[in-house]
């Protein structure tokens, strides 16, 4: 039989909490002290608490599992002030103690009284060496500072897991400036092109979906407005939503008045796979949205990459539009990451290109939330489009979120998108414009076909496609100026890259 849950889990099963389980929640074991196991956090009997008194756990939980606002908030919820305040009274001294009573001022929206006032250090409501944090709010009152990724009101956890710490030490927005300060400007113009087209290709191309010309010239003007100061309003949202959308009926005057859900292609009630908070909460959901998406461009200190990939998926899982949520959250990626003045110049990560090769990695950053919020809907289908649901559930847990999975896919595909994307797309321009000066000099070619054969051939590695031979011939170019332009090319490139080698060996050579 399995021990019996202490803290965070003991609070959600004690106090019948609608907050999601905890994935690894405290147990009574046979351990000397207390240590962190892959499926729970194992307790010596002499450390957990002694009795059911939820206060207790509250107090153990807070000490030894870190900071979990949701299961936090919810409990203080039904904790009675007078049992707070008494607690209070025996320790005003103790940082646990005065954060509890931060807290659930903030669950009731109302003054805890209490006899004396509190003393010592301020406390962290989160532990910066364990957690990614925001800009400190002192509360002189408890002398406790929050300092959350947020509000008290929304507040987003990320944890400083081993590869987030990896992902942001690579500083990939300071390798991106590197990147332009070296690249000259025409080839950069060219570049952002080349990050508009993709970035459209491939943000569809996640929803399964292929845009039509007018829908990819839609979201390619979406993109263009990312480096824009605009602040994010709904009135904002609204705007950039019926630019995603093109069909007027499926086109939002505000954020949805009605329970949407999101499915897949099972039938009935299994297919439906996540529900986003019920619209009578998505006012309060927004506005934490849009004020941690307006905090990147007040000089919010976190990391861009960071905040863009928190807004983005936080917008997922608000789904305030009926339609165009997806490919606004992957907009709001960029309108975030772009208050950087180190992303200059129209430039864009193809962060969506990136996402596109790694989709199962995106869905489990995705299912990291929504499959654990999906299990607290009741759902039942009533007729073909027509369902029933009841959400079981408390609104606090669209608020109160993990979203460290999500922070490391966002930084990976960032990190991704420069190194490989951006980087190939320069190399594929550089050896473009070699092999076209190259071919231009030794056949008379007229330039649209010369466009697709100097592509076919650096696209193959000096190779033309049989297929553009054919087509080529067929336009009544002579095989022998093919060949001589083939020629040309390989040489071209063989020269392409000879330099790049002796580059990279020089580069080596500094910085050594």
């Amino acid at each position: 039989m399995a021990a019996e849950a202490l803290g965070y889990e003991f609070l959600r099963e004690h106090l019948n909490l609608g907050a999601l389980p905890i994935v690894t929640p405290a147990r009574v074991s046979s351990v000397t002290r207390v240590t962190p196991l892959a499926d729970h956090l194992a307790v010596p009997a002499a450390v957990a608490p002694t009795s059911q008194d939820p206060l207790r756990h509250l107090f153990f939980a807070l000490k030894h599992e870190g900071t979990n606002l949701q299961v936090a908030i919810l409990a203080l919820k039904k904790i009675p002030g007078e049992a707070l305040a008494s607690a209070f009274a025996t320790s005003p001294a103790s940082g646990y103690a005065r954060l509890a009573c931060y807290l659930w001022e903030h669950a009731h929206g109302k003054t805890l009284e209490v006899a004396a006032p509190a003393r010592g250090a301020h406390h962290k409501v989160f532990d910066e060496a364990r957690y990614l944090t925001g800009p400190t709010q002192r509360n002189q009152r408890w002398r406790v500072d929050f300092n959350g990724i947020g509000t008290p009101r929304y507040c987003v956890t990320v944890e400083r897991t081993p590869a987030i710490e990896a992902l942001l030490g690579e500083n990939t927005l300071d390798r991106v400036a590197e990147f332009l300060a070296r690249t000259d400007q025409a080839l950069i113009d060219r570049t952002v092109n080349w990050a508009y087209l993709s970035e459209t290709e491939s943000s569809y191309e996640i929803e399964r979906e292929r845009p039509s010309d007018s829908k990819a010239q839609a979201f390619a003007r979406l993109l263009a407005r990312a480096q824009e100061k605009e602040p994010i309003t709904e009135e904002y949202l609204v705007a950039l939503q019926n630019l995603a959308v093109r069909n007027p009926l499926d086109q939002a005057s505000g954020f949805r008045t009605t329970q949407n859900r999101l499915r897949n292609d099972l039938r009935g009630a299994l297919g439906v796979t996540y529900l986003p908070p019920p619209p009578e909460c998505l006012p309060d959901v927004m506005d934490g949205i849009m004020h941690l998406a307006n905090g990147a461009a007040a000089g919010n200190a976190l990391d861009p990459l960071v905040l863009a990939s928190l807004v983005s998926f936080a917008f997922v899982f608000a789904h305030p539009f009926m339609d165009g949520n997806g490919r606004i959250s992957r907009f709001l990626f960029h309108k975030v990451a772009c208050t950087d003045p180190r992303l200059r110049n129209g430039l864009v990560l193809p962060v969506s290109m990136a996402m596109k090769r790694h989709e199962r990695e995106y869905l489990q950053a995705l299912q990291s939330f929504s499959k654990p919020a999906r299990a607290l809907w009741k759902v039942a289908q009533l007729g073909d489009n027509d369902f029933e649901q009841e959400f079981l559930g408390d609104a606090d847990i669209y608020r109160y979120w993990d979203a460290t999975r999500c922070v490391e896919f966002g930084l990976a595909m960032a990190s991704e998108a420069l190194r490989h994307d951006l980087h190939n797309e320069l190399g594929f321009l550089q050896r473009y414009d070699a092999v076209y000066r190259a071919v231009n000099d030794a056949v008379d070619m007229n330039n649209a076909d010369m466009v697709h054969l100097v592509r076919s051939i650096v696209e193959n590695s000096g190779t033309l496609s049989k297929n553009r031979r054919r087509q080529l011939i067929a336009r009544g170019h002579p095989a022998e100026i093919i060949d001589r332009a083939e020629t040309a090319a390989g040489a071209a490139l063989e020269s392409f890259s000879e330099r790049e080698a002796a580059n990279d060996r020089n580069g080596s050579a500094h910085a050594s």
